[in-house]
């Protein structure tokens, strides 16, 4: 099990449905290239769709949360801007009708219970099944397939899906993030200083070196 207690930590509030959280990856990653040490995510969930979630947790697609068209044809285009300029490709450009929910709730599960790289893995498998395979991450069939995938018994992801308690706890760190002052993600932090949206590595450099 890998011991990431005293590894140099980089804090990522970010959802599996955020194309700018996938491409923001892909900067952090360039970004972690060029390091000789490792910097350790530290992942916070944020829930993009909070403001069209029922109290059962299911989305209500008709609650206007005031994004028109067009938002999404400016989001469209700002993705394959960045699609070009960190070279990533992807099926999908934007998830509308998709809830990554059930995606988080098991990703917090792997976390609390494997190694980081095994987090690690999944959590790198969930973005790619979704962006670059078109998958519904919010299907428990597609995440336990995504699971065994990565290394990770499907079991244990199918009975976090069913644990109610620790869905009460993502919500929980849901509501931490908007208590952080988190309002969009991706949101990176180091240190006491933040960078907001798909920034470039050279941005990530600065945040966490000062330079």
């Amino acid at each position: 099990m890998s011991d990431t207690t005293t590894d140099e930590r980089i804090t990522v509030y970010s959802d599996y449905v955020c194309p700018f959280c996938y491409l923001g990856r892909h900067s952090l990653a360039e970004y972690q290239d060029e390091r000789e040490d490792d910097l350790v995510i530290d992942w916070h969930p944020f829930d993009l769709r909070a403001g069209k979630r029922n109290p059962d947790g299911s989305i209500d697609h008709d609650v206007d949360d005031g994004k028109d068209e067009d938002y999404y044809q400016q989001a469209r285009e700002n993705v394959r801007r960045l699609q070009e300029q960190y070279d990533v490709a992807m099926d999908l450009e934007l998830s509308r009708e998709i809830d990554s929910l059930s995606a988080q709730i098991a990703s917090v599960r792997v976390r609390d219970e494997y190694d980081y790289d095994a987090w690690l893995d999944f959590d790198w498998a969930i973005f790619q099944a979704l962006w670059t395979e078109g998958r519904d991450i919010g299907d428990p069939d597609v995440l336990a397939d995504i699971a065994d995938d990565a290394g990770v018994d499907p079991d244990d992801v199918r009975a976090a899906l069913d644990d109610d308690d620790l869905r009460e706890r993502v919500r929980t760190l849901f509501d931490d993030a908007k208590n952080q002052g988190v309002s969009g993600v991706p949101t990176f932090g180091y240190d006491g200083y933040a960078a907001r949206g798909a920034v470039p590595p050279e941005q990530l450099r600065r945040l966490v070196e000062g330079s």
